[in-house]
């Protein structure tokens, strides 16, 4: 603490600055910690509040399935499509809790075989997680079309 305390001290004499206090908000996400558990919430309620656009983890193939009839929409598009904006209004209070203890770094890859109606092509996608809180993910069609699930799996890796 006695180092972090110097270094604030050298960047004020260094430069114009004000020391806030501990970070409450940053890049659209609210900061909470609980310092009796060592855990630290990160949530973005207030963002999704405001933009029920973005993207989650949780709804990306569903948005990728629907995305794909853009060109010509359906009632059962749309249908989906307030069925994905009333769960993202659901769920907008979930937040990632990131602690001290588990730090394991672990990946999954899923990819399906051929599951677009017109292309035939595969869906596949990623997470990675930290602790169990997911920090990366991605879910898209493939470019070509597998003609096995062991093809598909490994056009996902590549």
């Amino acid at each position: 603490m006695r180092e972090i305390n110097n270094l604030k001290k050298r960047l004020f004499a260094a430069f114009e600055t004000n020391d806030l206090g501990p970070a409450t908000q940053i890049l659209g996400m609210n900061i909470s910690r609980d310092r009796f558990s060592s855990t630290l919430n990160l949530s973005q309620e207030l963002y999704i509040e405001k933009v029920l656009s973005r993207f989650r983890p949780d709804i990306a193939h569903a948005v990728g399935v629907v995305s794909r009839y853009m060109t010509n929409p359906g009632k059962e598009h749309w249908e989906i499509v307030k069925w994905l904006l009333r769960y993202l209004r659901g769920t907008s209070s979930t937040s990632l809790c990131l602690g001290k203890g588990n730090v394991t770094l672990q990946g999954f890859l899923v990819a399906d075989l051929g599951e677009d109606v017109y292309s035939s092509k595969s869906t596949s996608g990623y997470i990675y997680t930290i602790g169990g809180t997911v920090v990366s993910w991605m879910s898209r069609l493939q470019k070509c079309v597998s003609l096995s699930s062991t093809e598909a799996e490994y056009v996902a890796i590549a």
